[in-house]
């Protein structure tokens, strides 16, 4: 199967040719991962962290490293589906379920997109405004001019995008580990909180769930299909296992370093707020004016350096996720450009209305937890059928993690839907 692609188109190496440029054999197939793991250190994580943290202080960790080794296994199936197929996951669904199915799939997918995208340009546009004191809305139009800056940098290959996507990772890192340096945590209630699942009442079910839809986004399972799909194009079953196995690394790393940040992001929450008494910081802004006299005003400035980095690399992501949808589900491809400026419309209409943009983002991260099943499921089915997979077919105990974390996800969105009518117990 994996022999029968066409001839690489120029520029694209083999796994063979990638395993020999270099001494550090890991590295040409370090990248895909860091750009999707962007996805889940997005200002949506931010919005739902420092709520969390405030409320409930150390109680919701344990949904952040739950909701984290989940993103591990879908985002590797994810990739595994574009290094078998050579398609992302929305073509396989085109070519694969009825044309029904794949219209609502696509629909559902542009609308996940759309709350996305929202998330992500409000955030940004909240880190100019906090970082260097302008108003919301000269904020946003900052934040489409940096945004279309760092889209521009396809035009000259992958590899500059992917770099200065890490850079900006990087930055959110190093804000953090500052920030944990001034709150000094407990790192034992950390460790505790880490491993016992508890919700602290109902909203912090609203919370979990929020911070389940911000950490595992649908929009970049798409998106990591397609990434790994033509980068390096195995020509062998064996270059495709290969190839399988040095992308399991990458998720691991980008993952893990992701996984940290939003625990970062939580533990300083609770440290500074929950810890003070001030559990009614909910909102960015609230935290940022919060954190300068009770830990200094370098806190506060890493605060938003951090969610400006943030909302700038997510928002060129969920763009890019918004192309792979629309081109694989119907076959149409329109400027980056144009949807980059389409997906900001949103954002400044929430501006102009003067709607609180911190709920926005909470709401917003509940939305996109709704999605999650949509991607999901059709990628554990097509992940293991061998007829679609052929070597790179799921085990039998990979399909049946799979299973159940899909059956998880639906259950707690069940859950949240009877509590928001009055309905729960």
């Amino acid at each position: 199967m994996i022999s029968t692609r066409a001839p690489l188109p120029e520029g694209l190496r083999t796994v063979d040719e990638a395993l020999h440029r270099t001494r550090f054999r890991i590295l040409p197939f370090l990248g895909p991962a860091f750009i999707a793991c962007v996805a889940y250190i997005d200002p949506g994580n931010f919005a739902t962290n420092v709520a969390g943290g405030s409320k409930f202080g150390y109680t919701l960790v344990w949904v952040i490293v739950a909701a984290n080794l989940l993103a591990m296994l879908i985002q590797t199936l994810s990739a595994k589906l574009g290094i078998a197929t050579g398609r992302n996951l929305a073509e396989v669904a085109r070519e694969r379920l009825p044309r029904r199915v794949t219209f609502g799939l696509w629909l559902q997918a542009e609308a996940i997109a759309m709350a996305t995208d929202l998330a992500e340009f409000l955030g940004a546009a909240i880190g100019f405004q906090l970082l260097f004191g302008f108003g919301l809305f000269p904020s946003a139009v900052l934040t489409g001019v940096a945004a279309f800056l760092i889209l521009g940098l396809q035009r000259y290959g992958f590899r500059p995008l992917e770099a200065v996507i890490a850079a900006l990772v990087g930055v959110i890192g190093v804000c953090y580990v500052a920030e944990l340096a001034f709150a000094h945590p407990d790192y034992g209630a950390v460790l505790h909180h880490a491993v016992v699942p508890q919700f602290g009442g109902e909203e912090g079910v609203l919370l979990a769930v929020g911070i389940l839809g911000a950490t595992v986004m649908p929009h970049v399972i798409y998106l990591h299909s397609a990434l790994t799909q033509d980068r390096l194009v195995p020509e062998t079953d064996e270059d495709a296992k290969t190839l399988l196995r040095y992308t399991r690394i990458d998720v691991m790393i980008a993952m893990t370093i992701a996984g940290l940040i939003n625990v970062a992001m939580l533990v300083m929450a609770a440290s500074t707020f929950f810890r003070s008494g001030r559990t009614d910081v909910d909102s960015l802004d609230g935290a940022h004016r919060t954190l300068e006299p009770i830990l200094g005003g370098a806190s506060s400035t890493l605060f938003a350096l951090a969610l400006l980095a943030s909302g700038l690399s997510s928002s060129a992501v969920g763009t890019l996720s918004g192309q792979v949808v629309m081109q694989g589900f119907v076959r149409r491809r329109i400027p980056v450009a144009v949807r980059r400026l389409v997906t900001m419309l949103p954002a400044f209409a929430v501006i102009a209305v003067g709607i609180d943009p911190s709920r926005t983002l909470v709401i917003s991260q509940v939305v996109l937890s709704f999605g999650i099943p949509f991607a999901l499921i059709p990628l554990v089915i097509f992940t293991s059928r061998r007829d679609v997979m052929g070597a790179l077919v799921n085990r039998r105990v990979t399909t049946v993690a799979a299973s159940l974390i899909a059956a998880v996800i639906v259950s707690l969105n069940v859950f949240l839907l009877l509590q928001t009518a009055g309905l729960g117990v």
